[in-house]
C-alpha cells in the first residue's frame, strides 16, 4: 500500500515515514502542498497523512483542491491545534479522519491502516498497464494470464513504474523511490535491476511495456 505523507517539520516527518514504511507501507514524502496536489494528479495511493499547517499552500487547501478535482483517496489531518472547531473544519473539508499532535505512534497507524481498509472498496488494488497486471494486496505479477515470480526488489520496482505509467522516470527517482536512498549517479543498480524486470515481462512478446529513454530514464506504457 502506498501512503502520501506532507509534512514540513523534517523531524516529524521522518518519524512518521520511518514507522509506516517499518509496517510496509511504501511511502512518498513530500513537505509542500504544491508538490502534493501535483504528486496526486499522476500517482494513486491509498491514503494520505496530511499536515494542515504548511509552510505555502496550507494543508486544508491541498485537501479541498483534491476534492475539487474529485480525488477522492483517504485523508487523515495532522494538526497542532485540536479544538473541536478546528476537527469539524477539518472534516467538513472533506477529510476522512483526524489526529491532533502530539500522537502516539500506534494510534496513527491504527488510524492509517482504517483508512487503507475504507478506501479499499472504492479504489482497485489491481495496477494494469497493457496486458500486464498487478494485484497489491496478493503481489502476484501476470502478463497475459502468465504468472511472473518476482523478488521483493523487483516487486517494488515494478510496482513504482506501474503506479508512474506513462511518465518517465530517471534513474535517481527511482532510487529515492524503490531504495529509498540517493546512490552514486555513476551505479548500475537501476540499470540492472530494469534488466532483470524486463527479461521477465517483455522476453518474447512482440508488444514492449519497458522503455528505455534517452538511456537514463525508463518509462511503462503499452506503445512505444
Amino acid at each position: 500500500m502506498r501512503l502520501l505523507i506532507v509534512e514540513d517539520d523534517n523531524k516529524t516527518a521522518a518519524f512518521v515515514a520511518k514507522a509506516l514504511k517499518a509496517e510496509g507501507f511504501a511511502v512518498d514524502l513530500m513537505r509542500d502542498g504544491d508538490e502534493a496536489l501535483a504528486a496526486l494528479e499522476v500517482t494513486p495511493f491509498d491514503a494520505v497523512v496530511l499536515d494542515i499547517m504548511l509552510i505555502g499552500r496550507d494543508g486544508l487547501s491541498v485537501l479541498k483542491q483534491m476534492r475539487e478535482r474529485g480525488n477522492q483517496t483517504p485523508v487523515l489531518l495532522l494538526s497542532a491545534r485540536g479544538s473541536l472547531t478546528d476537527r469539524v473544519e477539518g472534516l467538513n473539508a472533506g477529510a476522512e479522519d483526524y489526529l491532533p499532535k502530539p500522537f502516539a505512534l500506534e494510534e496513527l497507524i491504527a488510524r492509517v491502516r482504517a483508512l487503507v481498509r475504507r478506501g479499499s472498496g472504492v479504489k482497485t488494488h489491481v495496477l494494469r498497464v497493457g496486458d500486464l497486471t498487478l494485484d497489491t494486496i496478493s503481489r502476484v505479477a501476470e502478463r497475459g494470464g502468465r504468472k511472473i515470480e518476482l523478488t521483493t526488489r523487483e516487486y517494488r520496482l515494478l510496482e513504482y513504474l506501474m503506479r508512474s505509467a506513462g511518465r518517465v522516470c530517471s534513474r535517481m527517482m527511482i532510487l529515492e523511490k524503490v531504495w529509498d536512498y540517493s546512490f552514486d549517479p555513476g551505479s548500475n543498480l537501476v540499470d540492472v535491476y530494469v534488466g532483470k524486470l524486463r527479461e521477465k515481462i517483455d522476453a518474447g512478446r512482440e508488444v514492449k511495456l519497458l522503455h528505455s529513454v534517452r538511456g537514463e530514464c525508463y518509462v511503462m506504457k503499452e506503445s512505444p
